[in-house]
């Protein structure tokens, strides 16, 4: 990392974020003894400038952050932090440091679009995904049908287990459809936002 510490007077801002839902869960700062300590420990780690010492987050609570991957910003003045939390991050109790919700699970969706697409690009032996992207167009898409159908009649009875499986079996595959048509599921998107107005 390309950081200029002199540039802060020695403390950097550290914006921690939720690598699946993105949330921002906390704001900390990093001498550059908490930015090595942090990469080499694999957990967050700041510089307290109440405490004047450096402060892993969660020492005392369990509740660590681990740390997925870190980035400076264009200027090299503060660095975003992507992190697992093993639990509330905020001494309250609270989720994030901002009072929100952090239950979303919904930005693993982006990691498996990229699993899936790296499956596509870099077939490997055995994969599932690349066996499905090798079939072709044509089963691609039957498999989605079928996956439609298992979910429609799971969806006549109580079973949620089972039911939600079906509901994954779909998405993934459908996921999988739209990587081989070459879409993004953002157009998807953009398309539900353009109905949402009208």
């Amino acid at each position: 990392m390309n950081i200029d510490f002199k540039k802060m007077e020695g403390l950097m801002p550290a914006v921690v974020q939720d690598e699946l839902s993105g949330k921002v869960l906390m704001l900390g700062y990093m001498n550059e003894e908490a930015l090595v300590r942090t990469q080499e420990s694999g957990r967050v780690t700041f510089f307290s400038r109440s405490k004047n010492r450096l402060w892993t987050k969660g020492e005392t609570s369990g509740n660590f952050l681990e740390v997925i991957s870190m980035q400076e910003d264009c200027d090299g003045d503060a660095i975003l932090v992507k992190a697992k939390p093993l639990g509330p991050v905020c001494h309250t109790g609270a989720a994030t440091c901002f009072d929100e919700s952090n239950t979303s699970q919904t930005g693993f969706i982006d990691h498996l679009r990229a699993i899936i697409k790296d499956r596509k690009v870099n077939p490997t032996e055995g994969s599932y995904t690349a066996s499905l992207f090798a079939k072709g167009i044509n089963k691609l898409a039957q498999k989605v049908g079928e996956e439609a159908v298992e979910l429609v009649i799971e969806s006549k009875d109580d079973n949620k287990e089972l039911f939600l499986g079906e509901a994954a079996d779909l998405l993934f595959h459908y996921l999988v459809l739209l990587e081989a048509k070459g879409y993004e599921l953002d157009e998807v998107v953009e398309v539900l936002k353009q109905r949402h107005s009208n």
